[in-house]
This record gives structure tokens, C-alpha cells and sequence, in this order.
């Protein structure tokens, strides 16, 4: 069984070496870096209909020398097995 989320909570993460700062609460929640008053936030409404996939995919188009990850290609290129 599952407890409902009613208030917002707050967790501490060390992520590369840095500090952040986690809130989850009922409308979503907010990533921030220690020391910071600005954060990524995202909505469990953005989350689940898609918004934030298409948020990610334009940031990621936008980047200066952007990376591809396996996760970026095609499944035909990343998940190739050889015979």
C-alpha cells in the first residue's frame, strides 16, 4: 500500500560532488543546488503528458556540442547485437 502525498518533503543529494537539494510535493518538484534560489522544476501534469520528453529533446537540439546517448538513438543503432 502506497501513503498519499499531502505535504512536500526534502531530500539531500550529492550529485558529481555538488549539493542539491530535492522537494517533492503534491504539484511536482524542484531540483536546486545548494547555496541557490533557482532550480529545474517540473509538474507531475508536464511529467505525465509528455511536456517535459519534449522539454529535454529541445534543450538537448540546443546544446553547443551536443552528445548522443544510447537513450538519443534510434533502437535500430543502439541496441544492435551481433551474429
Amino acid at each position: 500500500m502506497t501513503t498519499k502525498l499531502h505535504q512536500p518533503f526534502k531530500r539531500e543529494l550529492d550529485l558529481n560532488g555538488e549539493k542539491y537539494t530535492l522537494t517533492v510535493s503534491p504539484e511536482g518538484f524542484k531540483l536546486v543546488q545548494k547555496g541557490k534560489r533557482k532550480g529545474i522544476e517540473l509538474t507531475w501534469a508536464s511529467i505525465t503528458g509528455g511536456e517535459a520528453a519534449l522539454a529535454t529533446a529541445l534543450n538537448a537540439s540546443l546544446a553547443p556540442n551536443p552528445r548522443p546517448s544510447l537513450e538519443m538513438m534510434p533502437r535500430s543503432l543502439g541496441n544492435q547485437t551481433k551474429h
